[in-house]
């Protein structure tokens, strides 16, 4: 599904480069996770995926569904099947949840050829959703993420990423500034999203999203590379013994 080929990006502002040479490969089904120190590149690849403009690839191609990802804009990325759940949703003022919900829904539905859907189905639809995520209607006639607590933000963006049905679901840091509890909501609403077709790259520091959202490869990336490929027991590893030995051998 997604084939990421000796990717290396640098920001457009000043010119750093941040990737050095990403080679990764994704298949559907599979749920892969990226662990490494605080400036490695994880999210700076999440947001080259996405279409980020403040980055700029400089060496490589991303291969996603047969087509090379770096010939869409932000918007076709998203049609044709990526999502990234930011590690800091942002705050929207003036722009009620549901109202948001509803037209990125239609608005993708419209690209692909599809009928909107009418106000009763999208109602029906996405009360169905918000049960299973502890989104209030409440939360849904406030402002976007205006006022929102952390787990509050996560839930309400998972509950995009239900309604949307991506075949790519990137989440980076998706458990930071989660308490106990919402860290497990939120896990259980992206395990409900996993499918035969559709894949997930999960961006975290810590293990213990890896306890509730069980991935199928680690990698560890450092100084823009990927430099340790494993399973879920990698990321028991360096929960016990840290990043040190994976950043002296890069």
């Amino acid at each position: 599904m997604l084939e990421i080929k000796n990717l290396h990006a640098r920001i457009a502002e000043d010119g750093t480069e941040i990737l050095r040479g990403i080679d990764l490969k994704v298949n559907a089904g599979e749920i892969h996770a990226i662990m490494g120190p605080n400036g490695s590149g994880k999210s700076t690849l999440s947001y080259i995926l996405a279409g980020k403009e403040d980055y700029e690839v400089t060496e490589g191609e991303i291969i996603f569904h047969g087509e090379n990802l770096l010939d869409m804009e932000a918007d076709e990325r998203a049609v044709a099947g990526v999502f990234l759940a930011f590690q800091y949703p942002i705050e929207i003022p003036g722009v009620a949840t549901m109202e948001f919900l509803k037209t990125a829904l239609n608005a993708q539905r419209k690209a692909k050829g599809k009928a909107e859907l009418s106000i009763p189905d999208f109602m029906k639809l996405v009360k169905e959703k918000a049960g299973d995520l502890n989104v209030t209607m409440d939360m849904l006639k406030r402002p976007l993420n205006v006022g929102f607590s952390g787990g509050e933000k996560k839930r309400a963006e998972i509950l995009q990423m239900s309604l949307l049905e991506p075949s790519l679901c990137v989440l980076d840091e998706t458990d930071s500034g989660l308490d106990i509890d919402a860290l497990r909501i939120v896990s259980e609403g992206v395990n409900k999203l996993r499918s035969p077709e559709r894949a997930m790259v999960v961006i975290t520091h810590y293990q213990r999203l890896l306890d509730h959202i069980i991935p199928d490869v680690v990698h560890v990336l450092s100084k823009g590379k990927i430099v340790k490929t494993g399973g879920k027991e990698l990321a028991l590893e360096l929960e016990k013994n840290g990043y040190a030995d994976f950043i002296e051998a890069a």
